[in-house]
C-alpha cells in the first residue's frame, strides 16, 4: 500500500515538474507557429491556449517518466531510509534528542542571519541556503558533543524542587516535634506531696532520651567505591562473587563503561555483539540482586581522555576507589598509577585446588604443545597442563605426574609427565 501511494506522489511531482518547463516554452512555441489561434487568451487562469497546451504536454510526459520511475526511486529510498534507522539506532536516544535540539537552534540562527544577507544582489538568494546547511550541521555537531555539560548547567531545576519538596514535608514534622516537646512538659511538671500540714515538693525523674530520638548525628559511611572495568562485566564471574557476599561497599559502574558495552552490542561483528549483550545481561544481574551490594551508576566523563582505561583509573583516583579486573595491562597501569586493583585471575586462582609436585591425576590430551613431542590437557576449571612427551597420547586419557607449576596473574599452568 505505501508503495502505491510513494508511485502516486512520485507520479505527481514528475508531471507538475514537466509542466511548469514546458509552459516556460510557450513563448518559444508561439513563435514559431503564428496561428492566431494559438494566441487566444482563455479566461481560465489567465493563460493562452498555447500555454495551456505546453502545461498538459508536459504533465502527460512528466507523468509517464515519474511512473516508469517510481519503481527505481521507491527502492532507493527504501535503501536510505533503513540506512537512516540503522544509524540512528547506534546512537543512544540522549544523542538523537540532542541533535534534535541542536538542529532546529541552527537552523533558527541560521534563518536570523539570512535576514541581513538576502538583500545582498545576485548571492542573496543562495545566503540562507549555505546557513541553513552549515549552522544546522554546527548546531548538531555541538549539542551532541557538548551535551553533558547541557544537562549538567540544567541540574538546579531537579535540586530546587527536591529542596521545596523536602521543605514541604519539614514543616509538618516540625510542627508535630513542638506538640511533643509541649506534651512532654507538662508529664515532668513537679507533684506536691502533704504531709503532716507541711508540703513537699519532689521534682520529677528527667526522662532519659531514647536512642532513636539522639540528636548525635552517625558518622557518614565510607561507600568504598569497587569500579568495574568492561571486560570483567563480560566476563561474568563478577555477578557470582557478588551474590556470595565476598564484596564490600558500593560498585561504581561509570557511564562511560556503559556506552562502551552499548557500542561493542550494536557492533556489526556477531561475536562483538553477543559479548557486548552477555556484559548489559551481567549488569542488569548484578543490579537485581543489589540487596547484598548496593549499585551505582555515575555520570562522569572526561572528555580530554580517549581510553576508557584511562577514563577509569582517573576516577579511581579521584573517589579513592578500586578497580576490578581481569584485564593484565589495566593491572599493571592502574598500580604504577597508584590505584589499588581487585583481580578477578588472582582470586580465581586462589580458590583453585593446590598440585603437589609428585601427585598424579588422570587428564585428556587434547592438543599438541609448542615445544615438539609436548601434549596439552586441561583441568575442569580451564587450568593448561603441559605434558612432557605427551604427543604420542594424543586424544587418549592418561595418568600423569606433577613436576612443578607455575602462577601467574594471568592462570596457572601445571607441568607434568606421564607415568
Amino acid at each position: 500500500m505505501l508503495d502505491k501511494v510513494l508511485r502516486f506522489f512520485i507520479t505527481l511531482v514528475f508531471a507538475i515538474v514537466g509542466g511548469a518547463l514546458l509552459k516556460l516554452a510557450s513563448p518559444m512555441l508561439a513563435m514559431f507557429i503564428s496561428v492566431e489561434f494559438f494566441n487566444v487568451d482563455i479566461e481560465i487562469f489567465q493563460i493562452t491556449l498555447a500555454s495551456l497546451i505546453c502545461i498538459l504536454t508536459g504533465a502527460l510526459i512528466g507523468g509517464l517518466c515519474g511512473w516508469f520511475a517510481s519503481p527505481f526511486l521507491t527502492r532507493q529510498l527504501s535503501r536510505f531510509t533503513v540506512f537512516v534507522e540503522k544509524q540512528l539506532g547506534k546512537m543512544p536516544i540522549n544523542d538523537v534528542i540532542a541533535g534534535a535540539v541542536g538542529l532546529a537552534i541552527g537552523l533558527i540562527i541560521a534563518n536570523l542571519l539570512s535576514y541581513s544577507f538576502a538583500k545582498i544582489p545576485v548571492v542573496g538568494d543562495y545566503i540562507p541556503v549555505i546557513f541553513s546547511i552549515v549552522i544546522g550541521y554546527l548546531g548538531i555537531h555541538i549539542t551532541i558533543k557538548k551535551r553533558k555539560e547541557l544537562i549538567g548547567s540544567f541540574e538546579f531545576i531537579p535540586r530546587t524542587l527536591k529542596e521545596v519538596l523536602r521543605n514541604r514535608e519539614a514543616q509538618p514534622a516540625e510542627s508535630n516535634k513542638n506538640e511533643i516537646k509541649s506534651e512532654k512538659v507538662s508529664i515532668e511538671r513537679p507533684k506536691t506531696y502533704k504531709r503532716k500540714d507541711k508540703t513537699e515538693t519532689k521534682p520529677s525523674t528527667p526522662v532519659p532520651t531514647p536512642l532513636s530520638e539522639s540528636t548525635d548525628k552517625p558518622a557518614e559511611v565510607k561507600k568504598n567505591y569497587k569500579l568495574l572495568d568492561t571486560n570483567v562485566i563480560i566476563d561474568g564471574r563478577i555477578a557470582d562473587i557478588c551474590a556470595t557476599g565476598f564484596l564490600e561497599g558500593t560498585l561504581l559502574i561509570p557511564v562511560f563503561v556503559l556506552e562502551e558495552l552499548q557500542h561493542i552490542a550494536d557492533s556489526p561483528d556477531s561475536l562483538r555483539r553477543v559479548r557486548g549483550r552477555r556484559g548489559l545481561d551481567v549488569l542488569k544481574q548484578i543490579q537485581d540482586d543489589s540487596a547484598r551490594l548496593k549499585v551505582e551508576v555515575m555520570n562522569v566523563d572526561f572528555d580530554d581522555i580517549q581510553e576508557v582505561d584511562s577514563k577509569l583509573v582517573r576516577l579511581a583516583q579521584k573517589v579513592n576507589g578500586k578497580i576490578i579486573t581481569n584485564d593484565f595491562n589495566l593491572n599493571k597501569v592502574a598500580q604504577l598509577r597508584g590505584v589499588e586493583v581487585l583481580n578477578i585471575n588472582d582470586l580465581s586462582n586462589a580458590v583453585k585446588p593446590v598440585v603437589i609436585p609428585g601427585e598424579t591425576m588422570k587428564v585428556q590430551v587434547v592438543k599438541d604443545g609448542k615445544e615438539p613431542g609436548q601434549g596439552v590437557a586441561y583441568l575442569e576449571d580451564g587450568t593448561m597442563i603441559v605434558i612432557e612427551n605427551g604427543h604420542r597420547y594424543l586424544s587418549r586419557t592418561i595418568s600423569v605426574e606433577v613436576t612443578s607449576a607455575l602462577q601467574t596473574s594471568a592462570g596457572r599452568m601445571i607441568f607434568a609427565k606421564p607415568r
